[in-house]
């Protein structure tokens, strides 16, 4: 159940078949020379869909921003603030729960350490506030690496290499536009660093010439599988 797709009688007779909801959370994020600036909304979404096509599921519409500290001096990063992003996820969960949702699976496709700790920390904020609902907060990257990992030839492959090129080989083939090279940035050890493409050239993090289709596409049904699971246990489980 595409939340952007249906009517208003839909959505009410949908809140008769389940009361739970993916929310996606992606970024606009540079993705090396090869891959849009969308790429962790479209993981996160497209997992969600995938999702709802085997289990009765709400997806709300993605949102396309996320904290991104270490890609923001590269073009086309739009990064926002990790208070803001703490705000968007408490206002659109106390919006779902005001419409009748209870089971809340957000993901975020984007893998930011800070902006996964302010998903997290959000999701602390409102299972306090609010007795009667359940959150999951997953970053779907690390779900992936697992998925993966009979299939992935690149060790510590990260940020627009191996992985995520294969999925998106995979669900947007159309998107993937040139190539780009094996890339592993050194960033100085502690030290906070103001030109942060000094260090990251390339945009990538991984070898994205590893990448196939069909890795992306068992790696997608791994993940999509996982989050299938994690909405059967969020009902049931008692926390």
């Amino acid at each position: 159940m595409i939340i952007e797709e249906m009517t208003m009688p839909e959505f009410s007779a949908g809140l008769k078949i389940t009361q739970t909801v993916y929310i996606p959370f992606g970024s606009t994020e540079e993705h090396g020379p090869h891959l849009p600036l969308s790429t962790d909304t479209i993981q996160a979404y497209e997992v969600g869909k995938a999702a709802s096509a085997l289990i009765p599921l709400f997806v709300a519409p993605p949102v396309h921003y996320g904290s991104c500290r270490s890609t923001s001096c590269h073009p086309g990063t739009i990064s926002i603030t990790t208070a803001t992003l703490q705000s968007l996820m408490k206002d659109i969960i106390r919006s779902l729960y005001g419409q009748g949702l209870r089971h809340f699976i957000v993901v975020t496709g984007h893998a930011g350490g800070a902006h996964r700790m302010a998903l997290q920390d959000a999701g602390e904020t409102l299972i306090a506030e609010i007795p009667d609902i359940q959150i999951a907060v997953v970053t779907e990257y690390e779900v992936a690496v697992r998925a993966g990992k009979e299939l992935v030839e690149t060790p510590g492959d990260s940020h627009a290499g191996e992985i995520e090129t294969s999925r998106i080989a995979w669900s947007h083939p159309h998107l993937v536009k040139g190539e780009a090279a094996r890339e592993f940035p050194a960033f100085p050890e502690a030290i906070l660093v103001r030109d942060k493409r000094r260090y990251w050239p390339g945009g990538v993090w991984g070898d994205p010439t590893k990448a196939s289709a069909e890795k992306g596409r068992q790696i997608q049904e791994g993940v999509v599988k996982y989050i299938v699971e994690l909405a059967q246990r969020l009902r049931t489980i008692g926390v």
